[in-house]
């Protein structure tokens, strides 16, 4: 099957599912482990201090969350996290130099696997299910590649591999967006990760609420993290002789999620990663920008659940 059928597919299959009736997957959460109120932890990760945020049933094995370009643990989705949070442990946290966390931001992705890695042992965890967003998903592929045993399942959104199309650069109207003004910087998002439909503008705004909820925000980024998270995402894109060879060795049952209209990491390098990993599964929102979770967070949560439980 050519690559555009395939995607042509997953999108017609996905859009049949947003169809489904509506189930009640985006459960109240108990306010003392509400995304908006868990404290912030700090934990010395070889010398250096990094924040995060860990709540939710202590029974399995935790999810942990690998987060965007300029992202923080204030930008996670309450809807998904404390609707992940019922059943399980959730933790999020800023990698090294972003945000709450103190260091230099490393501007390579293997740089930051390392570091989300050595986070994640002196938390002493020795299992973990995976979940990677756009930067993000660079950096857990690279972190189950070095750490095979510690990840069980993985799940990658708005992501790439290495050398994929058009991911070794933005395009001149994503540059564009960067540099337009909003009346409120989160705002940005209304255009980066949502489409220009009223649906999905709609949609946006109402992530936007949800995570403006927490009163006590995170400090600024500093003018270091952009420039180095940037060089580090290019990097990565940047094709090379077999640059897909290394997916091959992720065996771990992997869900990508996408989104169509994707201006960031274009809709062609989710059906690319699906291509090369061995044992994983892909699924396309419809009208959906570089953040389908945010924008149909509870079908997203419905398909994580049944992959979470499947074998």
């Amino acid at each position: 099957m050519k690559r555009n059928e395939f995607l042509k597919l997953g999108t017609i299959a996905t859009a049949g599912l947003a169809l489904l009736p509506k189930s009640n997957l985006i459960a109240s959460v108990p306010s003392k482990i509400m995304a908006k109120t868990v404290p912030t932890s700090y934990v010395l990760v070889d010398g250096v201090k990094f924040a995060y945020r860990r709540y939710g049933k202590k029974v399995g094995i935790p999810m942990v969350f690998t987060n965007y370009l300029t992202g923080t643990m204030d930008n996670w989705d309450p809807a998904i996290i404390d609707s992940l949070a019922l059943n399980r442990e959730v933790i999020i946290f800023d990698n090294r130099g972003v945000a709450s966390s103190e260091g230099k931001t490393p501007d390579t992705i293997a740089a930051m696997a390392k570091d989300a890695a050595a986070f994640i042992d002196t938390l002493g965890l020795h299992k973990i299910d995976l979940f990677g967003f756009s930067i993000g998903g660079m950096v857990a592929q690279q972190l189950t590649i070095d750490r095979p045993e510690l990840i069980r399942k993985l799940i990658l959104i708005g992501t790439g591999p290495r050398g994929g199309e058009r991911m070794a650069d933005y395009s001149t109207h994503v540059w564009s967006l960067f540099k337009k003004q909003y009346p409120h910087p989160d705002e940005l998002l209304l255009d980066t990760f949502f489409t220009p439909t009223a649906k999905s503008q709609k949609a946006g705004w109402a992530y936007l609420t949800r995570i403006r909820s927490r009163p006590d925000k995170e400090p600024a980024l500093t003018d270091q993290v952009v420039p180095a998270q940037l060089s580090a995402i290019f990097a990565w894109g940047k094709l090379q002789e077999h640059s897909f060879d290394y997916l091959k060795g992720i065996r771990q049952p992997t869900l990508i999620i996408h989104g169509d209209q994707d201006i960031i990491c274009p809709a062609i390098n989710a059906v690319t990663l699906k291509e090369n990993l061995p044992n994983a599964s892909l699924i396309i929102f419809p009208d959906a920008n570089h953040a389908p979770h945010f924008q149909y967070p509870e079908l997203f949560l419905s398909q994580i659940k049944q992959f979470m439980t499947g074998v």
